[in-house]
C-alpha cells in the first residue's frame, strides 16, 4: 500500500493547506468528497458472513500494516497490506474490504510516524484508499468484463492494476504539485518499480483465495509468511537500491568536486581570486531554477559554470595576464578557448549536456557572438544563463585595467545589454533577484574563509643573529593548492615583467626603480637596497623603505657586513641579521630596527657587480621561495646594473673632463642652453664667466706636466668650492674655465672675481710653493651682452683677451 506510506512524505512538507497552492487544494478537495462519502456508505451497507473470520483477517492485515519499508527518492513508506485488500476484494463483502484496507492504511500512517501526520492528512489518505479499493472492486465484479469472458485470474490482475493506478497516481499527484515537480516524473522514479509486486500479490490473492475454499479461511492466515517474505523482498531490493543510489551520489560527488578542483586551478592561472567560479555557480544555477529548467540541465549547468574557461590551457600565458586591454590579434587568439573547451571536455562524456553549453558561452543574443554566431534560441539555454552571469561578475570585479562597478552599477550595464547581448528573459529574473543572489554568495564565501583558516603551528623560536639560515614560520604555515599556481603565475608575470624592464631602460636608478616596486608586489619587506659594488666597496644606488638615511649612508667594504659578506663570497643569506650591515663601523655605530635580510649577490660577466638586499621588521620572514625567485632574477639583474654602470661611465666620460672631473665643453654648453631657456620665463638676471690662468705655461716648463695637471685639479676644486652650490663650473680646455652663474648682477661679479683670484693663487701655492699662476676673467650678462650661448660665450671671451691684455701689458712696464 502507497498512499498511506506517502502521507508519511506529506507530513514533512505540508504547512497550511493554502501554502500547496490552487491547483493542489482543488485536488485535495475533489479527492476528500469524492472518497469519504464511500466509509459511511459502506457502514450503511455492511455486510458480513463471518464476523470471527473477518477479525481474524482483520488482524492479520494490521499486523501486515506495520511491517513498511522507506522509499528511495522521497521520505515515504510502503507496506505489503495491498495483499489483504486484494484477498479481501476476492472473498470478502464490499463493506468488509473498505473497513480493513483504511484500518490498515491508518496503523501505517501512525505507527512510528515522525512528525505526527495532520488529520487533513490521514483524511486524503483515507479518501484516496476509498477510491482505489472501491475502483478495483468495480473493475473485479464488473459485468463488462464478465462479458468479455475474463476468468477471475485475469479479473483479479486487472483489479490489483487499478487499484496501483488509482493509489499511486493520486499520491504522485499531491507530491508533484508539494515540490513543484512533474508528477509523471516522480511516478515513474519512485512507484512505477512496484507494479511486478502488485501483479505478483493478486496471484498470491488468487492461491489464498482457492486455499480458503479448498480448506478452509483457517489455512488461507497461513498466507501472512508470505506477506513478511514480501516484505523482507521489499527491504532487501530497496536496501540495495539504496545503497546504489549512496554510491552513485558519492561517485557524482566525487565526479563533482574533481570538476571543480581542475576548473579553480584553470581559474587561478587566469586571474588572482577563484571565487569567481563560486559566485557564477550560484548565480547560474538560482536563474536557471528560476527558469524552471529540469535536473539534467541544472547539473549541467552547475558543471559548465566550474568550467566554461577550461580552455584557455590554450590561451598564451602573457596574453592571459595582460594587465590591460587586448590587441585585435590577441583576441582572436582568446576567442579559440570555447572551442577548446568543448573539445577537451567532449572526452569526458558527461551525462548531462555540458559540452554545448561551454561552447556556447561566449554567442549573443543578437548572433554578434563567437564562435559560432548563433542567436536567439539557438542558443543553449544554459549557455545563455551562464553569459550573462559571468558578464555581470566580471563587471563587478576588479580588472587591472578599470575599477570594479557596483552590482547596481553592473547591473544597469547588463540591462542596456537586454535584447542584444543577453536572453532578455535572464535578465530579467537577474534583474529581479540579483540583491537576493549576491546575499547568498557573500553569505556562502563568508563561511568558506572561516573554515579555510589554517591553525598556526607553534614551533621554537631559533635566533636569527649572524648568517646563519634558519626554518621559518612561513615554510610550515599551510597553503592551499590554490595559492600555489596563483603564485607560480604571479612569479612568471614578474620575470616576463623584469625582463622587459631590464630591456628597455639604461638608467640604473630607473632600473632599480622599476625593480623595487615589482619585487615589493611578490615578496613582502620593508626596506629594499641596490648596492652596486665600486672599486671594493658597496655602494647603496638605490634605498626605499625603513631607516632609509642609515643605508644611503652605508659604504660597505667587500666581506664586512651581511651583504659585504654575500658579495666577497658570492653566495646568498636567507634571514640573516640586518644589524651585521653597520658592524664594521665600530661598537658605536647606529643599529637598523629591522629583524631579518634576504640578501643575494647580482654577477655580472667578470663578478659581483652588486647585491640586492630586502629588509624586514619580523625576524625569519623570508621563505625558500622568496630567495628561488630572487635567483631566478639574479642573472638579469645583475647584467642589467653592469651595463647601466658602463652606460653612465660612458656617458660621464661624454660629458665630463676626465682630468679635473668638471663638466666638459659641450656638458657646459648644453647647461647653459637650459638655463637660458629657464631664466627667459622666469626673466631673472644671468653671468657667464669665462677664466684663463695666467703663467700656466711656466709652470709645465719648470716642473713639469704632471705638476702642471695636479694644478689645473686643485684649480678645479677650489673654484668648485668658490661658487654657490646651483652654479655650474666648467672646463672648457687646456686651462680656461667657464661658470654660468644664475640671478648674478654685475655688483656680485666683482665679488666671484675676488674668490677666483684668490683660490688660484691659493692653489699654485699649494702645488707649485710659490705663487707662479694668476688668473684672468671675463664676463658677460644676459640680455645686456648677448641672448644666445654662442653671443655670451663669445662677449666673456673678448672680455677676458681685454682683461689678460692688461695683465700683460702691467707686467711689461713692471719690467
Amino acid at each position: 500500500m502507497v498512499a498511506i506510506a506517502a502521507k508519511n512524505y506529506w507530513s514533512d512538507t505540508w504547512r497550511d493547506v493554502q501554502s500547496l497552492g490552487f491547483p493542489a487544494l482543488i485536488f485535495i478537495l475533489t479527492q476528500l468528497i469524492g472518497g469519504l462519502p464511500l466509509l459511511p456508505y459502506a457502514f450503511l451497507h455492511w455486510h458480513s458472513d463471518d464476523f470471527f473470520r473477518y477479525a481474524c483477517f482483520l488482524t492479520v492485515a494490521l499486523f501486515a500494516s506495520l511491517l513498511k519499508v522507506q522509499l528511495p527518492g522521497i521520505k515515504a513508506t510502503m507496506s505489503a497490506n495491498f495483499l489483504f485488500i486484494l484477498v479481501g476484494i476476492l472473498d470478502l463483502s464490499y463493506s468488509e474490504t473498505l473497513l480493513m484496507g483504511c484500518l490498515g492504511g491508518l496503523v501505517q500512517t501512525l505507527w512510528h510516524a515522525n512528525p505526527r501526520p495532520r488529520p487533513i492528512q490521514w483524511l486524503f489518505n483515507l479518501a484516496n484508499l476509498a477510491l482505489s479499493i472501491s475502483a478495483a472492486e468495480l473493475v473485479f465484479h464488473s459485468k463488462v468484463a464478465a462479458g468479455f469472458g475474463f476468468r477471475w485470474p485475469l479479473l483479479m490482475a486487472a483489479a490489483a492494476t487499478t487499484y496501483f493506478a488509482f493509489n499511486t497516481i493520486s499520491v504522485s499527484g499531491i507530491i508533484a504539485m508539494t515540490e513543484g515537480r512533474n508528477p509523471v516524473h516522480v511516478w515513474k522514479e519512485c512507484y512505477l518499480w512496484a507494479f511486478p509486486y502488485y501483479l505478483l500479490g493478486a496471484l498470491i490473492a488468487c492461491g489464498v483465495s482457492a486455499i480458503n475454499r479448498l480448506a478452509g479461511w483457517q489455512f488461507g492466515l497461513l498466507a501472512f509468511p508470505i506477506v513478511y517474505w514480501i516484505y523482507r523482498s521489499y527491504q532487501t531490493y530497496l536496501s540495495r537500491l539504496a545503497a546504489q543510489k549512496k554510491h552513485a551520489e558519492e561517485i557524482a560527488a566525487l565526479h563533482l568536486r574533481t570538476i571543480e578542483a581542475l576548473s579553480l586551478a584553470i581559474e587561478a592561472k587566469d586571474h588572482t581570486t577563484h571565487d569567481h567560479l563560486r559566485r557564477v555557480q550560484v548565480y547560474a544555477v538560482e536563474i536557471a531554477k528560476d527558469l524552471g529548467l529540469d535536473e539534467s540541465q541544472l547539473n549541467a549547468i552547475r558543471a559548465a559554470s566550474m568550467l566554461h574557461d577550461i580552455g584557455k590551457l590554450a590561451v598564451p600565458e602573457n596574453i592571459l595576464s595582460k594587465p590591460g586591454r587586448l590587441t585585435p590579434e590577441e583576441f582572436e587568439k582568446m576567442k579559440i578557448h570555447p572551442i577548446v573547451g568543448s573539445d577537451i571536455l567532449a572526452r569526458v562524456e558527461f551525462p548531462y549536456p555540458v559540452v554545448p553549453i561551454v561552447r556556447s558561452h561566449h554567442e549573443k543574443w543578437d548572433g554578434s557572438g563567437y564562435p559560432d554566431g548563433l542567436k536567439r534560441e539557438a542558443i543553449p539555454i544554459g549557455a545563455r544563463i551562464l553569459s550573462a552571469v559571468d558578464n555581470f561578475d566580471a563587471l563587478a570585479s576588479e580588472r587591472p585595467y578599470r575599477r570594479a562597478l557596483t552590482t547596481e552599477e553592473a547591473m544597469k550595464t547588463l540591462s542596456e545589454q537586454k535584447g542584444t547581448s543577453f536572453d532578455p528573459r535572464v535578465v530579467e529574473v537577474m534583474e529581479r533577484r540579483y540583491a537576493e543572489l549576491e546575499v547568498m554568495v557573500n553569505s556562502m564565501e563568508t563561511e568558506r574563509r572561516r573554515l579555510d583558516i589554517a591553525p598556526k603551528m607553534e614551533r621554537s623560536v631559533a635566533p636569527s643573529s649572524g648568517f646563519a639560515e634558519v626554518p621559518n614560520d612561513a615554510e610550515i604555515r599551510a597553503t592551499s593548492f590554490l595559492t600555489s599556481i596563483i603564485s607560480a603565475r604571479q612569479e612568471a608575470q614578474l620575470l616576463f615583467e623584469l625582463a622587459q624592464t631590464l630591456g628597455n631602460s639604461l638608467s640604473l636608478k630607473e632600473t632599480l626603480s622599476v625593480v623595487a616596486v615589482r619585487l615589493k608586489e611578490i615578496i613582502p619587506h620593508d626596506s629594499i637596497v641596490f648596492f652596486v659594488c665600486q672599486d671594493g666597496v658597496l655602494i647603496p644606488e638605490y634605498v626605499h623603505g625603513v631607516d632609509y638615511d642609515l643605508f644611503s649612508s652605508l659604504r660597505i667594504p667587500l666581506g664586512q657586513g651581511l651583504s659585504g659578506w654575500v658579495a666577497r663570497n658570492e653566495k646568498p643569506i636567507t634571514n640573516g641579521n640586518p644589524a651585521a650591515e653597520t658592524l664594521y663601523l665600530g661598537p658605536s655605530s647606529p643599529i637598523t630596527t629591522l629583524q631579518s635580510a634576504l640578501s643575494i649577490p647580482l654577477r655580472g660577466r667578470d663578478g659581483v657587480a652588486g647585491v640586492l638586499t630586502l629588509y624586514h621588521r619580523e625576524k625569519n620572514c623570508f621563505t625558500k621561495d622568496h630567495l628561488r625567485l630572487l635567483l631566478a632574477a639574479s642573472s638579469k639583474l645583475g647584467l642589467s646594473v653592469e651595463n647601466a654602470l658602463q652606460y653612465e661611465q660612458a656617458q660621464s666620460t661624454a660629458s665630463t673632463d676626465y682630468l679635473t672631473g668638471l663638466p666638459n665643453a659641450r656638458s657646459i654648453c648644453d647647461h647653459l642652453e637650459k638655463e637660458l631657456s629657464r631664466i627667459r620665463r622666469s626673466r631673472r638676471p644671468l653671468a657667464v664667466l669665462l677664466c684663463d690662468l695666467n703663467g700656466f705655461k711656466k709652470v709645465n716648463d719648470k716642473f713639469g706636466h704632471l705638476t702642471g695637471n695636479k694644478l689645473l685639479q686643485e684649480v678645479a676644486s677650489k673654484f668648485k668650492t668658490s661658487c654657490r652650490e646651483y652654479d655650474q663650473v666648467g672646463r672648457l680646455g687646456g686651462d680656461e674655465f667657464v661658470f654660468v652663474l644664475p640671478d648674478m648682477t654685475k655688483d656680485l661679479v666683482t665679488e666671484i672675481e675676488k674668490r677666483l683670484t684668490r683660490a688660484v693663487l691659493e692653489a699654485s701655492s699649494t702645488v707649485c710653493g710659490e705663487a707662479i699662476v694668476s688668473v684672468s676673467v671675463g664676463t658677460a650678462f644676459y640680455p645686456a651682452d648677448g641672448l644666445s650661448v654662442e653671443q655670451l660665450l663669445s662677449e666673456s671671451d673678448r672680455s677676458m683677451y681685454e682683461v689678460k691684455e692688461k695683465h700683460y701689458s702691467k707686467l711689461q712696464s713692471v719690467s
